[in-house]
């Protein structure tokens, strides 16, 4: 009970238990088979997935990491970046994307946003490149590809996509992974293809680089025991591999199903006439595969609260923009120095958004934020 009233509906902002509920025999086999395997860390498993992903990015290798952090981490390593180098990034996302940088020993050199995209404004970052920019490293976050082919027309340096948010997505038919030259992927559950744990994946379509990502994940170990760099413990385990094995078999119906809801939910809030937020923008050539459904609102906490009173769930993704963060604060930037970040992470409010949502279920968020702002 709320105020005397019963809930109408009970929705979270995010579940995986009515996925379960769909794939959770073919799981279940699967990770079996790896149990009576006996093959637990890489092995057949890993490679069919790797293969899958190569095939599905049209980039001709996969290399599947421990998870989505350290993909970043040895995406960079591979492209050679380190000590003394800048990185150039942006500054609203999830802090592995800068953290990953700073492993290196290179310093994240930080841009400000497109506010309709959230991602890398080209044209700001292009006045951040200096002679020691090694690196570009947009973010496609929500699950919009950055604008990678206008990073092109200022940068000719490496790119590496921050994919984490993005698989599926697409910049002008060209698929998240393959436009720049490297990506990283995570698996995390909550991803629109997400493990049981912590999985992640470097693509590529250089093969120097997809060799030395190998030896990287393994201490930098081609033949054992032998190390020719400093690498790390990034190991993809046979069970992870196989569960993402079932789930890329969904993947494209969960894409699909995604973009109905984002598109009820548009025609929902134009319906209704709701003008105090700002909807997810999806450019020309660009196709957005909503791993969230993000929306910048006016009285963006009130409206949670109001929306968690009634039963629905949501997250502020991302609360404190990465130049504003106390672990980064030696980067020496201030509050003030990427405004548009800074508004973003004020307004923006994730609404319930996974595949198994029913239209009733978002019809009734819809109805409540009309109700919010409206009044009634």
């Amino acid at each position: 009970m709320v105020r005397g009233r019963k809930y109408v509906m009970n929705i979270p902002a995010f579940t995986l238990s009515r996925q379960i509920q769909e794939i959770g025999p073919a799981v279940e086999e699967a990770m079996h088979e790896v149990v009576n395997s006996g093959q637990f860390i890489l092995g057949p498993q890993v490679q069919a997935f790797e293969e899958r992903i190569a095939q599905m990015t049209g980039t001709g290798y996969a290399v599947g990491v421990a998870n989505g952090s350290d993909a970043l981490y040895l995406a960079l390593r591979a492209a050679g970046v380190g000590p003394g180098d800048e990185v150039i990034t942006t500054p609203f996302t999830f802090f592995a994307t800068a953290g990953s940088i700073l492993r290196t020993g290179a310093k994240p050199v930080f841009t400000d946003i497109n506010l309709d995209t959230f991602n890398m404004d080209p044209d700001q970052a292009s006045a951040r490149i200096s002679p020691r920019t090694r690196a570009m490293l947009p973010v496609h976050l929500f699950g919009l590809m950055a604008d990678i082919d206008a990073l092109r027309q200022h940068y000719a340096g490496v790119i590496i996509e921050d994919a984490a948010q993005a698989i599926g997505a697409t910049l002008r038919n060209k698929p998240a992974g393959s436009v720049g030259d490297l990506a990283a992927f995570s698996f995390f559950p909550t991803k629109n293809l997400g493990a049981f744990g912590d999985a992640g994946m470097v693509t590529t379509t250089n093969d120097q680089w997809a060799t030395m990502l190998r030896s990287l994940r393994v201490h930098g170990s081609r033949q054992k025991y032998h190390h020719e760099w400093l690498g790390i413990n990034s190991r993809l385990d046979a069970v992870q591999a196989a569960v993402l094995n079932v789930k890329l078999n969904y993947l494209a119906h969960w894409t699909t199903r995604r973009q109905e809801i984002a598109e009820r939910y548009r025609q929902g809030f134009v319906e209704r006439r709701v003008s105090d937020i700002h909807l997810p923008s999806v450019p020309q050539g660009f196709s957005h595969v909503f791993h969230q459904y993000t929306i910048r609102a006016e009285a963006r906490d009130r409206l949670s609260a109001y929306l968690k009173d009634r039963g629905i769930g949501t997250t502020v993704y991302y609360p404190l923009s990465l130049h504003l963060q106390p672990a980064l604060r030696d980067l020496g930037y201030r509050l003030g120095d990427f405004p548009r970040s800074e508004q973003a992470q004020d307004e923006v409010l994730s609404l319930p958004m996974f595949p198994e949502l029913t239209d009733q279920e978002v019809d009734y968020v819809v109805q409540q934020i009309a109700a919010f702002y409206q009044g009634g």
